[in-house]
């Protein structure tokens, strides 16, 4: 396991920061408040943190399995000097998270790399994680995110496998602290399925992600065999939000603060209710799921509500033998970023409703705009120490079956 020291960075000049300021200068601060609080003694696990693929694009094409496909995407690159990376989707012109630069780290990690042992990649993850005081860090794509909505279904079977292959074979094996949950194509629930047998026992891999932004129904029996599969496999799936300003369950919304405030949370929102209601958790209940990047404030409306209307309607849930708020506490776990915390007594009350000491997950979203350090959760005054270090980095170790001992250094 790769845990040697990376040089600690230089004090962060006066200027601003821009795109090109080292990631340990930007996280200095928070490095310094990992050693405050004795973070070298505790296990923590970042279940979300990001990368941004499309940097890497042109390595990543080469490893798509259709020489067809392969070939247009690689004369792509070559001839082309603007533009979105060969065969992505979504809507990069409105994607506001940098707030006219004034976040500049949002839009793009490109600081210098001298170190050429290894990717790119592997030294940016290594920085942050450090910084950070993380010992393990799950990646995930970002601009391939809204391939769930890609008019050509095929295509996101063509860019995740290659993605997956990419991501493991660069990055993965090289360091095992690096983790991911690999990309389900779930437009194509057979194609999905021949991912789960491909990639499970693959380095680096813990279990296997489904973005949310789709409009395909994940109770639909086309997928039983894929959860069937997660089940026996003991592998979790993780729902990862994001949002499409093309929804057109959004579309009167003209603010992108709003677009964000609502996108995040809504995809799962949507995904959580026909989970719930259509059985999934009586269906396959040692599959374990993950709600990932909603943040946490929408979770006591949703059990709330579906309590309300369950009690009124129960013929129209004939699978479910609990409240749906029993299910969303005990069968699914959660991530804490983006976590609300202007209102310490609601979260309070959230944390307790979600039985947060066992079902939540500490995530960073590094390196977004709104990223959380580790601190936010050592920080809560109403936690005990061990809630702290289950949400920490204990519950992922369990959850995930990664070694509970602490690798990091500060």
């Amino acid at each position: 396991m790769d845990a040697k020291p990376i040089p600690a960075a230089r004090p962060l000049p006066v200027q601003e920061i821009d795109v090109f300021t080292d990631t340990r200068e930007v996280l200095r601060h928070a490095q310094q408040g990992a050693r405050k609080r004795g973070f070298q003694d505790w296990l923590i696990c970042d279940v979300d943190a990001h990368h941004v693929e499309t940097v890497n694009w042109h390595e990543m094409v080469r490893y798509i399995e259709d020489p067809v496909i392969r070939h247009q995407a690689m004369l792509f690159h070559q001839e082309k000097t603007g533009g979105a990376p060969y065969g992505l989707n979504g809507d990069a012109g409105l994607k506001y998270q940098d707030v006219g630069g004034c976040i500049p780290h949002q839009a793009g990690v490109r600081e210098p790399v001298d170190d050429t042992s290894v990717h790119r990649d592997v030294t940016l993850t290594r920085r942050a994680m450090q910084a950070l005081g993380i010992d393990y860090m799950v990646l995930f794509p970002t601009p391939m995110l809204t391939l769930g909505l890609h008019p050509q279904p095929e295509m996101e079977v063509h860019l995740s496998r290659a993605y997956n292959h990419w991501l493991i074979d660069n990055v993965l094996k090289v360091d095992n602290r690096i983790k991911t949950l690999a990309y389900l194509p779930f437009n194509t629930p057979r194609e999905a399925e021949a991912m789960i047998g491909e990639f499970a026992d693959q380095p680096g891999v813990i279990g296997f992600c489904v973005p949310s932004v789709r409009h395909k129904a994940l109770h639909h029996n086309d997928y039983m065999r894929c959860y069937a599969m997660l089940e026996e496999l003991g592998k979790p799936v993780a729902f990862h939000a994001a949002y499409h300003w093309q929804d057109p369950s959004l579309a009167t919304v003209n603010r992108f603060l709003g677009m964000h405030a609502l996108g995040f949370a809504w995809c799962n929102m949507v995904h959580m209710t026909n989970w719930i209601l259509n059985g999934i958790p009586e269906r396959f209940p040692k599959l374990k799921s993950i709600w990932v990047e909603s943040g946490l404030a929408w979770v006591p409306f949703l059990m709330q509500r579906l309590d309300d209307q369950y009690l009124m309607r129960p013929s129209e849930a004939p699978q479910l033998k609990r409240l749906p708020s029993e299910y969303m506490r005990e069968h699914c776990w959660y991530t804490t970023q983006p976590m609300e915390t202007v209102n310490m007594k609601a979260l309070q009350v959230t944390l307790e409703m979600i039985n947060a000491e066992s079902q939540l997950l500490f995530a960073s979203d590094w390196p977004h705009f709104d990223f959380d350090l580790p601190q936010e959760i050592y920080d809560l005054p109403f936690l005990s120490e061990q809630a702290k270090r289950n949400i920490l980095g204990l519950n992922a170790a369990k959850l995930f079956g990664l070694d509970p001992r602490p690798v990091k250094t500060l």
